[in-house]
């Protein structure tokens, strides 16, 4: 007979969960940021047709808590060479942009991802849809070819760094897995 659970334990940490927050924290590092006018703000609010008064999520009308990279920023561990940029960014809510995630945005918001707007049942998806093809029209975002500015000996030491804190991770994983072997298999006494 299965055991009937009451108490659900959190699973075992992992310190390599952690390796895509470090390949993101390599390339964050190193995307410039450039802090629009706020004119360039209210042109994209006009755009995207959200009173700046109460800003929502362009995606799916709720309440904004963050702004999102329309286009993502991160690809296949890579800078796509987007950067963070008025023309590169529309007012979000964290479920949306947890949901969308790298993805391109009008794929994923006529997609069947988990909490995408089709998903979510928003009522207004294709005049939303339609917001953003202009706001797209609108300003040609800068993309930057990292390497080729930076030189090649230059980019190389960046990614160089970055593998070598991944290797470092999984040998830190593979000694902490050891650890809690030793720790596990202990006699520890009964609870007190």
């Amino acid at each position: 007979m299965k055991r009937i659970r009451y108490c659900l334990l959190p699973a075992p940490m992992s310190v390599t969960g952690r390796s895509s927050s470090i390949t993101n924290a390599f390339i964050n590092a190193i995307i410039p940021v450039i802090e629009p006018t706020e004119e360039e703000e209210l042109e994209a609010l006009r755009i995207l047709q959200i009173d700046p008064k109460h800003i929502c999520c362009a995606y799916c009308g709720d309440k904004a808590t963050e702004w999102d990279h329309l286009r993502p920023i991160i690809s296949n561990q890579e800078p796509t060479g987007y950067i963070t940029e008025i023309a590169n960014l529309v007012p979000s809510c964290g479920k949306c942009n947890q949901s969308k995630g790298k993805s391109y945005w009008r794929t994923w918001m006529e997609g069947n991802a988990r909490l995408s707007p089709k998903i979510r049942g928003v009522t207004d998806l294709m005049e939303r849809v339609a917001r953003l093809q202009s706001y797209e029209a609108w300003r040609q975002p800068r993309k930057i070819d990292f390497a080729a500015v930076v030189g090649a000996e230059m980019w190389h030491r960046h990614r160089q760094n970055w593998r070598s804190v991944l290797e470092l991770l999984k040998k830190s994983q593979e000694l902490a897995s050891e650890i809690r072997s030793i720790v596990a298999n202990a006699h520890l006494g009964p609870p007190i």
